[in-house]
């Protein structure tokens, strides 16, 4: 029988795929590749746990922005009505203070017109005494005048006791 080179590379082949099969060389491939599809799961299973928390600190910054909006369109409102109840404090504080000048205005009137007509009539009466103390001098006598006086006295001394 004669061996050619195909027979050796036969028998080559053989003895390499028993060595292969010795040195478990498949086993180690396997779980080589066992190894490396576990840590792909396991890095999967991180991506989705990593997206996961992602999405549920997305959903709560979502959350927090509503917040954040619904508290700034409450701050704004109540500024609003703030700002609406100051105004009309102010011009209610405005017609008050203009009410008030008006009303002290007619009385300050009111008092000089009071005082220009005290002021007129005293000076009717005072008028009216001169020109009644020039009718009377021009009339009465020495004897007249102390009749008119001694009766004065009396008067004033009747109301004094």
């Amino acid at each position: 029988m004669a061996f050619d080179a195909t027979f050796f590379a036969f028998v080559g082949l053989v003895l390499f795929l028993a060595l292969i099969a010795y040195l478990k060389v498949p086993g180690m491939i396997g779980q080589a590749l066992d190894k490396r599809a576990d840590n792909i799961r396991d890095e999967l299973e991180q991506a989705k746990r990593l997206r996961e928390e992602a999405q549920a600190l997305l959903a709560e910054y979502q959350r927090k922005r509503k917040e954040a909006e619904a508290e700034a369109a409450h701050i704004l409102a109540v500024a609003e009505r703030e700002a609406a109840a100051l105004t009309e404090e102010a011009r209610q504080k405005t017609e008050e203070f203009v009410a008030r000048r008006n009303a002290l205005s007619e009385q300050k009137i009111r008092q000089a017109e009071a005082d220009a007509i005290g002021a007129v009539r005293s000076a009717a009466v005072d008028l009216a005494v001169a020109a009644a103390q020039k009718v009377i001098a021009a009339k009465a006598d020495a004897s007249v005048q102390q009749s008119l006086f001694a009766q004065s006295v009396g008067q004033v001394k009747s109301r004094l006791n």
